[in-house]
């Protein structure tokens, strides 16, 4: 895969993105579906959120990426929040999935299993060159 990569860095015109960027794009384009899917079985506040990414899956984002998006989820009334008082301090906020929410995280799952089963059935062939 190193060569690959390395080729293509190499090949790419001068104005291209870089392969690690198609990487962030890749990740970042996902990350919508990750955060909806991450508050499929009930609400979480926003450090179980991190922790839900980053434990199921390759996704490790900062504080800093997950709150506006979640601020912009719940724009789109796709979750809601509530202030909830914890035995240890601070308040905390939780997020949950609205019924429109967990109708579009459907939507969108359904979607991106048939693109990558799809995109899988194409990259087979490379599997096999190593």
């Amino acid at each position: 895969m190193y060569d690959i990569v390395y080729c293509m860095a190499r090949t790419l015109p001068a104005d291209s993105p870089s392969p690690d960027k198609w990487e962030v794009q890749l990740r970042k384009g996902s990350l919508e579906l990750a955060i909806l899917a991450s508050l499929w079985g009930g609400r979480l506040y926003g450090l179980e959120i991190l922790r839900r990414l980053e434990s199921g899956s390759d996704l490790i984002v900062s504080e800093g990426t997950v709150y506006p998006l979640l601020s912009r989820l719940k724009a789109l009334g796709l979750l809601r929040s509530e202030w909830v008082e914890s035995d240890g301090g601070h308040p905390r906020k939780y997020y949950s999935l609205t019924p429109f929410g967990k109708h579009r995280a459907s939507e969108m799952a359904s979607f991106w299993l048939r693109f990558s089963a799809s995109l899988n059935k194409l990259l087979a062939p490379l599997g096999k060159e190593k």
